[in-house]
């Protein structure tokens, strides 16, 4: 872990949240720190009927079926894993980061489920948010690639060939 400061943010390259949220996601990280851990994700949940009304049928349905194979078989505590948006103490980085096998698209999901299984705090806040052009995802192939990390995610943790670091206290 090469970044310096006692929290740390993530955002995604395409600038799609603005960095004045900064302020809520550090509000809410203060009001949910334990020991030292913590991580917030902005979320885009409360734009999601207005967005619907924008998509096309099969993204729509892709993004519904991604939501709930996130919910069955990894997180349960936050609705958006996929906003890029998120700020972590560096204690919970040194731990989540270190443990982490995906390395694409899925890779938040797999941070939060360690949180998750971890007992680490978990927060969530909307953020401002804005599609940007020039997408890089194409929807059906990388909704596979999605659903199949997120399925092989489960049955890694489930079957013990994946393995938790101990809770640093």
């Amino acid at each position: 872990l090469k970044a310096r400061g006692e929290n740390l943010l993530f955002a995604d390259a395409d600038g799609a949240t603005t960095f004045e949220d900064l302020v809520k996601l550090e509000e809410n990280l203060k009001e949910i720190e334990v020991d030292g851990q913590g991580l917030v994700c902005g979320s885009r949940a409360h734009l999601e009927e207005e967005s619907i009304a924008s998509r096309t049928v099969i993204r729509t349905i892709l993004m519904y079926g991604f939501h709930a194979c996130v919910w069955i078989f990894a997180v349960k505590t936050v609705k958006d894993t996929q906003c890029g948006f998120k700020l972590i103490k560096r204690k919970t980085a040194q731990i989540v980061f270190k443990t982490l096998h995906i390395e694409r698209w899925a890779f938040d999901v797999e941070m939060l489920k360690i949180a998750e299984m971890l007992r680490l705090p978990i927060g969530e806040v909307s953020v401002r948010w804005c599609e940007i052009d020039g997408s890089k995802l194409n929807p059906i192939v990388d909704a596979v690639k999605m659903f199949r990390d997120i399925a092989l995610l489960w049955l890694r943790y489930a079957i013990g060939a994946w393995k938790l670091p101990e809770k640093q206290e």
